[in-house]
């Protein structure tokens, strides 16, 4: 072996630590104050037998959460085409703004739960130049009517528009720019752009949106592998993460998805509690609170309230229910 090849395994081998002990070696500042907050599906919780409203206002009244996460279904609000229903969307809001409360609304065509992208069947049947111009139609109808809503806090452009994932068209990076310019010509509010968590460095989602989302699951199911695996990084990992896009584009970094739910080989619903409990009990409800802590990011939205109100409802288990109320104090 020359000398010159010597030097430069010296140095990637010394880059490749300096990496690693970049995002895995030390501890964060855990953050002062964390803002809490929840995500809620609808469609979710239909699909769960759930009495949705019921399940809305027990997130509102009884968990008293004043941060949510909620989704403007393109499926749902306009079934058919050019005829709006609002009237869920609008109750939603209503509520949410008679408490004081504070929302996310997420908007687009690929938005929370499976299949991920939620079009109705009508526009299934166009061609893909035709479908983006009914959905920035249906954007700019979602913008102007919510816009001076008190309660919205946030626009969320897409849900993970960059990670390939659920039953979708093949991204359209060009289109995504259009939908994100025509939101913020109608309103003037932040726009969260999220990412997977994991794996990318977030950088996409850094140069397009005014805040970073990152999602952040710890025990997941592998259909590839057929496995349950848990994610090895440590928080230090996602907050040096943070830190890198705070200090090299001047964005600020939440989490718009913890996991506090199961993640199995299908929906939950169609889980057994003991399949279940392998990826999401009390316990690891309680361990994925703390990772986040340990993480110094100051907001984060559970994944999980439809879940957690079907085990206190259905099933007479309230254990991850009354710790999830706690948060909210």
């Amino acid at each position: 072996m020359t000398k010159k090849i010597k030097i430069i395994l010296i140095v990637c081998c010394s880059l490749l630590f300096l990496i690693f002990a970049f995002f895995f070696l030390g501890t964060a500042q855990p953050a002062e104050k964390i803002n809490w907050g929840v995500i809620f599906s609808t469609k979710y919780a239909r699909a769960m037998g759930l009495d949705w409203q019921e399940n809305y206002l027990a997130i509102l009244d009884d968990l008293k959460a004043k941060h949510l996460k909620i989704v403007a279904y393109w499926d749902l609000v306009e079934k058919e085409k050019d005829n709006y229903n609002f009237e869920e969307l609008d109750w939603q809001i209503s509520e949410a703004e008679q408490r004081g409360a504070r929302l996310v609304l997420v908007i687009g065509q690929k938005v929370p739960r499976w299949p991920e992208c939620h079009i109705p069947q009508w526009a299934e049947a166009l061609t893909e130049k035709e479908r983006q111009e009914e959905l920035l139609a249906f954007i700019e109808t979602i913008v102007l009517r919510y816009k001076e809503s008190p309660a919205l806090q946030y626009w969320q452009v897409e849900n993970e528009p960059f990670f390939s994932f659920g039953e979708c068209p093949d991204f359209d990076k060009d289109f995504f720019k259009k939908e994100l310019d025509l939101v913020r010509q109608l309103d003037k509010r932040e726009i969260i752009i999220s990412e997977s968590g994991e794996l990318p460095l977030w950088i996409k989602p850094a140069l397009l949106g005014d805040i970073v989302g990152h999602t952040l699951y710890r025990k997941v199911w592998v259909e590839e592998l057929n496995i349950y695996f848990t994610y090895p990084f440590p928080p230090i990992f996602y907050s040096r993460k943070a830190w890198l896009i705070e200090k090299i584009f001047d964005k600020k970094v939440i989490c718009v998805e913890l996991q506090a739910e199961p993640w199995g080989p299908e929906l939950f619903y169609n889980l057994s509690l003991a399949e279940q409990e392998k990826t999401m009990n009390p316990e690891q409800f309680n361990k994925n609170i703390e990772f986040a802590r340990h993480t110094g990011i100051d907001t984060f939205y559970l994944w999980g309230s439809e879940w957690w109100y079907w085990l206190k409802e259905e099933k007479n288990q309230d254990r991850i229910w009354q710790r999830a109320k706690q948060l909210f104090i």
